[in-house]
């Protein structure tokens, strides 16, 4: 019994409860084993007990929104699960599972009701134990699993103070601080994967560079470089839970990274988190870096992959409209001038514009995230390279290169590539054209859509949504709207990247962080943003062709083609009788034999009209 009791007294739910509760308690105890595979509660169950992990790891699950399993987090020996028992016929809202053959002891629900004095302690601990959970939980739904870190506490410390850090958390004290300080845009470092597995990438680079120069010993290099493999692995990426938007020029997110790496590097040497003696996040993983280096660093190279992930986005949506070039080729229609009749042209031909227009964007993109290969790894603080080897920024650049396969360069100068943004100020201008040209492709597809009858009507977009809450039967062309909105939000991010970029000073440009967040946040919305365009619009268009075909057929427009052989004078008159009179262009040629009506069809033809044709002299 007294080793059960000192084993609960280990356990942050009993915090605070003295030896006769715990004998109390543990009388009371049901002891359970479970074979791997097997499940202690299910979702929907009803609750009916509290269960603390005794030996073996326990996952929690629950399901994504296309009822595939979701693994949330693993519980180890000494954590509880289940604690919601309090609440009155409340029901589980996750699974737990057994990942190896587990021991527990449960607390029925029926000892809370017969003993109201330890049940108030047990509240106030998992008040406290509640409260620190949300403190790290994230609106992000593929990283919900930060509202079910354990329970326990691992004690850390810096130069302000020891603070309680979630023993199960791979982040550590920097981290918890940053958490409490920036609690800004809601936007945490892991909803950027590329951005993290950056961070591994530059981590990695400056192990193996400060191996290769003598500065780390085998088995703690190992350990950092298998630690940011798993990173790239997609691993421990929900324990990355700083703000994207941050005050000390990066310093958090740096921290955030080192943190995580070390804690993990120290379960593979053997070692417990927290440990720092045999790996520390400064001084072996942060060895010869600065936040001033490895952070802008990270960030490029995430930029560049993001690119290379935002492109296919765009390629496919080109394409979308390209097809649509050669459904609509025989469509003829109107084209349009500051709103106004202007010649005919075909459908096909608007679209294969608008295919045109966004491949320019492709070239573009990758012109400017060039500009982002130069870094400035081995600057360290302000360009001077303190604390870091000679040879140590030529040694982590080829490290780098061989790690992330870029053609990455090392700036020429690096007291001015520390405080330079200009790389990102172009970056994101070239963003900003994309998000521009979509915005006025939406705006198109809008008119072109507009009707169903008092509008253009040319084109149908399919439709997503009943349009009013008000208005019966109306139909809106919603996604199109939404990409407006999103263009609107990547030039808002451009000015801000902007703004920032100005607003550095002397050796460092401390707003380095919302530069990084506007950008990411740009990319992410256009890749949803031009997804969303072709495959719920672009790929759904048809076209009204008897509408387009009517348009031409009454348009003044038509005069146009005529002025090469009547004179601008003549087609002047013809379009002002035409106008004043709701007369057509064709039927006033005829009247007053300018043509003959041979002529006429033959100038008026389809084929004429769409492209450009020898002229005769006059």
């Amino acid at each position: 019994m007294n080793e059960i009791i000192n084993f609960l007294s280990s356990v942050e739910l009993f915090f605070g409860l003295d030896r006769n509760e715990l004998k109390l308690i543990t009388d009371n105890l049901i002891r359970e084993k479970y074979d791997e595979g097997a499940y202690l509660f299910t979702i929907g169950a009803n609750r009916n007990a509290i269960y603390i992990i005794r030996k073996g790891d326990v996952i929690l699950t629950d399901f994504d929104f296309q009822g595939n399993e979701r693994k949330l987090v693993i519980f180890s020996q000494g954590d509880f699960l289940g604690e919601g028992v309090l609440s009155e016929e409340s029901t589980h809202s996750t699974s737990a599972r057994a990942l190896s053959e587990l021991t527990v002891y449960k607390i029925p629900r029926e000892f809370f009701k017969l003993n109201g004095e330890i049940t108030l302690k047990f509240l106030s601990n998992i008040i406290r134990v509640i409260s620190r959970r949300m403190q790290y939980a994230n609106s992000k739904v593929s990283h919900s699993a930060a509202q079910y870190q354990s329970g326990q506490t691992r004690s850390e410390h810096d130069l302000l103070g020891n603070m309680d850090v979630p023993i199960g958390a791979y982040f550590g004290v920097q981290t918890l601080r940053a958490v409490e300080n920036f609690n800004i845009s809601g936007q945490k470092l892991n909803f950027y994967p590329l951005l993290i597995d950056a961070l591994a990438m530059v981590k990695k680079g400056a192990a193996l560079a400060n191996h290769e120069l003598g500065m780390l010993d085998d088995v703690v290099c190992n350990a950092i470089c298998r630690a940011c493999d798993e990173l790239l692995n997609s691993k421990y990426h929900f324990h990355f839970v700083v703000d994207m938007i941050q005050g000390g020029a990066g310093t958090s997110t740096n921290m955030n990274a080192n943190e995580v790496i070390a804690n993990r590097a120290l379960e593979l040497m053997g070692f417990n988190k927290g440990d720092y003696e045999h790996c520390h996040p400064n001084n072996h993983v942060n060895l010869s870096q600065s936040t001033n280096d490895a952070y802008p660093t990270s960030v490029k190279i995430a930029l560049v992959n993001s690119t290379e992930k935002m492109i296919p986005a765009l390629v496919n949506l080109i394409n979308a409209f390209r097809i649509k070039g050669h459904e609509f080729k025989n469509v003829i229609k109107m084209g349009r001038t500051q709103l106004q009749d202007a010649v005919p042209m075909t459908l096909g031909q608007e679209f294969d514009a608008y295919a045109a227009t966004l491949s320019e964007e492709i070239e573009r993109l990758r012109q400017n995230a060039n500009l982002l290969m130069e870094i400035n790894m081995g600057a360290t603080a302000i360009g001077t390279g303190i604390n870091a080897d000679p040879d140590y920024p030529e040694t982590v650049l080829k490290h780098l290169r061989n790690i992330t396969g870029l053609d990455l360069k090392l700036a020429s100068n690096l007291v001015e590539a520390t405080q330079d943004t200009g790389a990102f100020v172009i970056f994101s201008s070239a963003v900003k054209r994309l998000a521009i040209k979509l915005s006025k492709i939406s705006n198109d597809l809008r008119l072109l859509s507009s009707g169903p009858r008092a509008g253009l009507g040319e084109i149908n977009l399919p439709p997503m949504q009943p349009g009013s809450s008000i208005m019966p039967g109306k139909v809106n062309p919603v996604i199109p709207e939404v990409v407006n909105q999103v263009a609107f939000k990547v030039i808002g991010n451009d000015l801000t990247v902007t703004m920032a970029a100005e607003a550095g000073q002397l050796e460092l440009n401390v707003m380095e962080p919302v530069i990084v967040q506007s950008l990411f946040e740009s990319i992410d919305m256009l890749i949803n943003g031009m997804n969303t365009l072709n495959y719920k619009c672009v790929s759904g268009i048809t076209a009204n062709e008897e509408v387009c075909r009517g348009y031409v057929a009454n348009s003044i427009g038509l005069v146009t083609a005529l002025n090469p052989i009547l004179g601008y004078e003549i087609c002047s008159d013809l379009a002002k009788v035409a106008l004043r009179d709701n007369r057509s262009v064709y039927d006033l040629v005829l009247e007053r034999n300018l043509m003959t009506q041979t002529e006429l069809d033959e100038v008026l033809s389809p084929a004429n009209m769409l492209k450009s044709k020898k002229l005769r002299k006059n």
